[in-house]
């Protein structure tokens, strides 16, 4: 027995496409793209974006002032080597964003701030109470399409509950109005008001903007087009509910190019608990894969895809995966892979002495983002984290800081090498379009599963037709 393991594999960075037909509007660099190209879906947006608000009592100022900021230009003063400058909304979206009709502003009274101190359960007087707002707007469906709502520090009370009650102010809110179809975006006095870079806090909030009124900043440029992939999660409720369990959360159904607008979420029944994990029975399973399937299909003008990539966190387990075979005369292969972000490996990149053998000392630089080593036929070790060439002047490496560590792939089900696998994990984890930054450290199906698994749990019916994922970013 030897303890050497396989040579490394290194994959490139995927490049991101800016256009549907020009093929050579690409960067490697989502932000540096959007600049020199415009947005992969430009001219399709409705223009301007128009902006309703919810803000406290005499404080509605606040928050049109930040929408003035993001008509502004701002040089970056962090992240300087990634960072472009923000050349305010039209200029990074082709488009204008403005305050809606008059009647779509709403200021809460100044009242609620004494009744959440007078209150035992502060965070159920504030929900309430945005939540009539909410409401209030909704009579004007059509004459906004984001609602900005304005969360100042003296409301912290109310931001979770009291300890032993799930509650998150946040993910209330985003339940409560993606089950209205309304897309909202917190604007929170102790971050994005106080944030010193103002250029990063503008990127980020002009792209959830941007793709919170239907956009699609870009989308991956060279994929396989018959190629799926499906993010599994499930969502936990408190044991005092008297709803299921869990929630089978289906995250999007992700095509080739990285796109998948919409997903499929419903109450688990079959379902079995190990070491706190639920696992589906292969009729659940088959439930899951065969509704994805439908909706990749309604997509896609009932294309089939070839390929079907299933990605979670927990091992698949023998009816799970009986499930999904079961399901397979829907395309033609399966692979089943789970994504372990928990890993006790690290990886650090050896400088050849200068005889070209192996023996060396530490490079400057963290080992390269790409960096694939297989520990045998069913598991690799993928650095999703790394040094990348051909986005800053010099190598980037995201963070600045510590040595990068692998997540760990798992095949299940499904064959052939991991290049193709390894490939896609790395493409999908550019494909967040509520995040500035080069990549996550997860691909996008594994990162937008945990974000709906968070929010759908708190929904009061879920229902069948499928939810765009716009509504909960």
């Amino acid at each position: 027995m030897t303890s050497e393991i396989s040579p490394h594999i290194f994959i490139p960075e995927a490049e991101l496409a800016f256009h549907p037909e020009r093929t050579f509007d690409v960067d490697l660099h989502p932000l540096r793209g959007l600049l020199r190209f415009g947005p992969y879906s430009s001219g399709l947006v409705p223009d301007p974006i128009r902006i309703a608000t919810i803000a406290p009592a005499r404080q509605g100022a606040r928050l049109y002032g930040f929408m003035k900021e993001l008509a502004a230009e701002f040089k970056p003063t962090e992240r300087k080597d990634y960072l472009p400058a923000w050349p305010g909304f039209r200029k990074a979206f082709n488009l204008d964003m403005r305050g809606a009709v008059k009647d779509c502003h709403v200021e809460v009274d100044d009242r609620l701030e004494a009744e959440m101190k007078d209150s035992a359960t502060p965070h159920v007087v504030l929900a309430d109470r945005l939540l009539r707002a909410i409401q209030s707007l909704e009579a004007r469906r059509d004459a906004f399409d984001i609602v900005f709502i304005y969360i100042p520090q003296s409301w912290a009370a109310g931001f979770v509950g009291a300890a032993g009650d799930d509650f998150d102010l946040h993910d209330h809110l985003k339940a409560a109005t993606a089950a209205r179809r309304i897309p909202i975006q917190l604007v929170r006095e102790d971050r994005a008001l106080a944030y010193p870079d103002r250029a990063s806090v503008m990127w980020r909030i002009g792209l959830a903007i941007y793709a919170k009124a239907g956009g699609v900043p870009w989308k991956l440029a060279d994929t396989d087009p018959e190629a799926a992939y499906i993010g599994l999660s499930y969502a936990v409720r408190p044991t005092e509910s008297d709803r299921p369990r869990f929630v089978t959360c289906c995250s999007q159904v992700f095509d080739a190019e990285g796109a998948g607008l919409e997903f499929v979420a419903y109450d688990a029944h079959e379902i079995d608990v190990q070491r706190e994990n639920p696992f589906m029975s292969r009729t659940e399973m088959f439930r899951v894969m065969s509704r994805s399937l439908d909706l990749y299909r309604r997509r896609h003008s009932g294309r089939t895809p070839r390929r079907v990539t299933v990605h979670k966190t927990t091992e698949f387990k023998k009816d799970e995966i009986d499930g999904c075979m079961e399901a397979r005369h829907l395309c033609e292969a399966v692979d089943l892979v789970q994504v372990v972000e928990d890993v006790g490996w690290r990886g650090v990149r050896i400088e050849r002495d200068r005889q070209g053998g192996a023996k060396g000392k530490p490079n400057g630089y963290p080992v390269e983002r790409g960096t694939l080593i297989p520990l045998g036929d069913r598991e690799c070790l993928l650095w999703m984290h790394g040094d990348v060439k051909g986005v800053a002047e010099r190598s980037y490496y995201q963070g600045g800081r510590s040595t990068p560590r692998p997540i760990r792939l798992i095949r299940h089900a499904g064959h052939g090498s991991w290049d193709e696998t390894a490939r896609s994990a790395l493409a999908l984890a550019k494909m967040d379009w509520n995040n500035d930054a080069l990549y996550d450290m997860l691909p996008v199906t594994m990162a937008y599963a945990k974000v709906l698994a968070r929010v759908v749990k708190r929904m009061d019916g879920l229902g069948s037709t499928p939810y765009q994922f716009r509504f909960f970013m």
